[in-house]
C-alpha cells in the first residue's frame, strides 16, 4: 500500500468512527495535530503508533489494509452471524447478496 492509499484509509476509517483527527490524536496519546500531520502527508506513524491507531479505530492491521473492506466491523458482524448458519442456509444468503451486488 502506498503512501496515498494509506492516507485515504486512515481518513474513511476515522470517518467511519465519526471522530475528528484533534480527538483522533489525544485519544491514543499524541499531540492534537498529530492524525492531521498524517492525513496530510506531512508525517508517517511509527509502527508502534500505528498499532495504537488500529487499536482505537477498532480494526486489526490486516483489516486496516484490506482496502476493500470499507466497514470492517460489519464484515466481522456477517461474518460471525455465517458461522452459525448451516450449508443450505448460507447458500440461500450468498445467493442474495450476489443478487444484491448486481
Amino acid at each position: 500500500m502506498d503512501k496515498e492509499k494509506f492516507i485515504e484509509r486512515l481518513v474513511q476509517l476515522r470517518m467511519n468512527k465519526n471522530v475528528s483527527a484533534r480527538d483522533m490524536s489525544l485519544s491514543i496519546g499524541q499531540s492534537i495535530n498529530y492524525i492531521n500531520q498524517i492525513e496530510n502527508g506531512k508525517n508517517l506513524p511509527s509502527m508502534m503508533a500505528f498499532f495504537y491507531i488500529c487499536k482505537y479505530l477498532e480494526v486489526s492491521p490486516q483489516e486496516f489494509f484490506d482496502i476493500e473492506n470499507t466497514v470492517p466491523e460489519r464484515m466481522r458482524e456477517l461474518i460471525k452471524i455465517a458461522k452459525g448458519l448451516d450449508a443450505e442456509t448460507m447458500g440461500y444468503v450468498v445467493e442474495i447478496l450476489k443478487r444484491i451486488k448486481k
